[in-house]
């Protein structure tokens, strides 16, 4: 609870100075963003939506979702090249590693990107299980740039918690029209482009 309680003002604290940092707050919030794909409790809502206020929806929309494209495949990678063995022995070796990676690695593209696309899905840990698995760099960050795409609208156009989208029925519907778009959108790209097979 107090774990909970300390993220809840952390947010409300780099809310209220990003609100009042005026030219230097799209800058923060940028360097933000990208740190956030490293760092789990970084409230990445607040980020976005500091950007969209003070960019616009466009350019403060692209801006974010390159941003958070390139902070969450920094995880990815950084995970990958030095981390590995590290939670090999956290895990528990590595046969028991692999078994726990099978499920990542066996994914297809457009269900890698609905993971990614969920907007209350951790970040954080989905680019660290990538990163574990074998998921190759060009399938993940392919699927990054789709599904970023939707989280970023979600945050920065719809943007409400989980029990709200659970309780709001209209709330509930658009995540999950947003969900399905992803989910079309990455098997529409897959079929032109084949990349499960070419990756």
């Amino acid at each position: 609870m107090e774990v909970f309680e300390t993220l809840k003002n952390l947010n409300d604290v780099l809310n209220d100075f990003l609100l009042n940092a005026g030219v230097w707050a799209p800058i923060l919030s940028s360097v933000l963003i990208v740190l956030e794909g490293i760092f789990a409790f970084l409230p990445l809502v607040v980020f976005v939506t500091i950007n969209i206020l003070t960019l616009g929806p466009v350019l403060g929309g692209i801006l974010s979702w390159i941003l958070t494209t390139i902070g969450s495949f920094l995880a990815f990678y950084l995970c990958r090249k030095g981390f590995s063995k590290y939670f090999q022995r956290f895990i528990g070796g590595k046969e028991k590693m692999s078994k726990a990676m099978n499920f990542i690695d066996n994914l297809k593209f457009k269900q890698l990107v609905l993971i990614i696309a969920i907007p209350f899905a951790p970040s954080f840990f989905i680019n660290v299980g990538a990163g574990l698995s074998k998921i190759p760099l060009k399938k993940y960050l392919y699927a990054l740039l789709i599904a970023k795409i939707f989280v970023i609208i979600f945050l920065g156009y719809i943007g409400c918690n989980l029990v709200e989208c659970l309780t709001n029925p209209v709330m509930f519907i658009k995540v999950v029209l947003l969900v399905v778009g992803a989910y079309v959108f990455a098997q529409i790209i897959n079929k032109k482009f084949d990349l499960d097979e070419r990756f």
